[in-house]
């Protein structure tokens, strides 16, 4: 299925200023504002207790309110829930495995067109997949970038193959994937905001901070549309349990979860 290229439609959010946390890494701070298309400040007193500020340091960098509440968010592989189910999370068994098409003799190409934090593609990546992520916010991107640098440089010798299989584009893949002229993976994985009042507290301050400093989505029928036109095999959507699919085609099939489910296109079979 062929499609025009389609402009992406992202709801503005709030510029995010930066603030440096440490001496030395002001540079850092000035070239990550210009990334973000955002300013520095040279103290969190300058921000409103509930505005969301980029803080770089040499642990990582971090997106907090400046207030202090709510707690930090940082991409890190090696450790927390991502590496617990990196170690103990039920390989090629588990649900996104059956969603994306493991099988006997398959280890699928995937391209997330929604990368986020990049934890559904360390799990496809730990379990073998060669993964091409986008993220078209530029502070997301820059959070998802961070962690894989420090995956890459100080984890352990088989988190860096892990990294190794995962390929970062700051952009947007809707643009990408509409151009497509071929295949750009056997699977193009999508999964698109949940609402945040349905996940966990962690999920939720995650959803509601990006929600502020991202914005809203409001192009899921053009990203499905671009998906289908770009992938080899099939889509797959993660979405709510009870959560409308995304507009536009029907799913050939479900697999549904307690919490959530993925909604598969399939085009052709795995050979």
């Amino acid at each position: 299925m062929k499609t025009d290229t389609t402009s992406s439609l992202l709801m503005p959010a709030m510029a995010t200023p930066v603030f440096s946390c440490q001496p030395g890494c002001d540079e850092r701070a000035a070239l990550l504002a210009g990334a973000v298309g955002s300013t520095v400040v040279a103290s969190l007193a300058q921000c409103p207790k509930d505005q969301y500020v980029l803080m770089v340091s040499d642990d990582g960098l971090r997106l907090a309110m400046a207030g202090g509440k709510g707690g930090d968010i940082i991409a890190d592989f090696g450790a927390g829930a991502v590496a617990h189910r990196r170690l103990h999370g039920g390989g090629k068994g588990q649900m996104i495995a059956k969603a994306v098409g493991f099988g006997k003799g398959v280890t699928p190409s995937v391209l997330d067109a929604t990368a986020g934090m990049g934890k559904d593609a360390f799990v496809l990546a730990t379990l073998g997949c060669q993964m091409s992520l986008y993220e078209r916010s530029p502070i997301v991107a820059q959070l998802l970038s961070d962690g894989l640098q420090r995956a890459a440089e100080f984890g352990d010798g088989e988190l860096q193959q892990i990294v190794g299989r995962m390929q970062l584009h700051h952009g947007d893949a809707i643009e990408v994937m509409a151009a497509a002229t071929s295949p750009l993976a056997d699977v193009i994985y999508l999964d698109p905001m949940f609402p945040a009042s349905k996940k966990s507290a962690a999920v939720k301050k995650e959803m509601q901070a990006f929600q502020q400093v991202v914005g809203k989505d409001m192009d899921g029928e053009a990203l499905l549309a671009a998906a289908i036109n770009a992938a080899g095999y099939r889509v797959a959507v993660k979405r709510p349990r009870k959560g409308e699919p995304l507009p536009g085609v029907k799913p050939g099939f479900q697999l549904m979860g307690k919490s959530s489910r993925y909604d598969i296109y399939p085009l052709k079979a795995f050979k």
